[in-house]
């Protein structure tokens, strides 16, 4: 007969055994966040995902599931804050849109207390750089997208009319200019429609050295004029 200790089966390692995964900040996922605030990151986290997507992918490669993987959350999640990927990314570009004009109404608030304003070429800059950049790119996908799709359309338009008077008002708060005077309110429409414009060239190759001479040149031509 076997003895005691020949009879029982060796006992299995229950020490601890060192976690060989790679360790993720956790703190910085939306599911990891105390609940009050998972919401609001979750839909900050899909709103910047799907102006990037937008903006490296276009319109055809930006799908619900690609932004969500990007932001972090599942697919159900972004499904809750968006029912439809038409909704998703119409709130993206506002969203981006309404976070650079805080920047700009800060830097122009920063100024005024340092009691040196904005200078005409600053203000030209500071509009060019609104079409220079990825909320631009992700703006002009969506527009592509909606030229070819009626239903895309229907709801793009109406937010791109409002996107378009937003950056206006900015444009004349930053140029310190009376709109009632004749001819003040198609001088600043046409800086930026130039703006708009060359955040088109700057889309395929990198434009800067010929966009800042034109901007230079604008900002003489735009003082001149609103200064007659």
């Amino acid at each position: 007969m076997a003895t005691g200790a020949e009879a029982r089966s060796p006992r299995p390692d229950r020490s601890p055994r060192p976690d060989r995964s790679p360790r993720l900040d956790r703190s910085s996922r939306p599911d990891r966040l105390p609940r009050q605030d998972r919401s609001r990151a979750t839909r900050s986290a899909l709103l910047e995902a799907a102006v990037s997507c937008l903006a490296e992918l276009g319109w055809s490669g930006s799908t619900v599931a690609v932004v969500a993987e990007r932001a972090g959350v599942s697919r159900g999640a972004a499904q809750h804050h968006f029912p439809t990927r038409e909704a998703l990314f119409i709130a993206a570009v506002e969203h981006v849109t309404e976070q650079r004009s805080a920047e700009v109404r800060r830097q122009m608030a920063e100024a005024s207390e340092r009691g040196v304003p904005l200078t005409t070429r600053q203000v030209v800059e500071l509009v060019v750089e609104f079409y220079t950049g990825n909320s631009f790119r992700a703006a002009l996908a969506l527009w592509v997208a909606s030229a070819a799709e009626p239903e895309l359309a229907a709801q793009v338009v109406p937010v791109e009319i409002r996107v378009g008077r937003q950056v206006h008002r900015l444009a004349v708060e930053l140029l310190g200019v009376d709109e009632s005077v004749p001819g003040v309110r198609e001088t600043v429409q046409a800086t930026l429609d130039l703006a708009r414009g060359l955040g088109l060239a700057n889309l395929l190759s990198d434009d800067s050295a010929r966009r800042q001479r034109i901007v230079a040149q604008w900002s003489r031509v735009l003082e001149a004029a609103l200064a007659g």
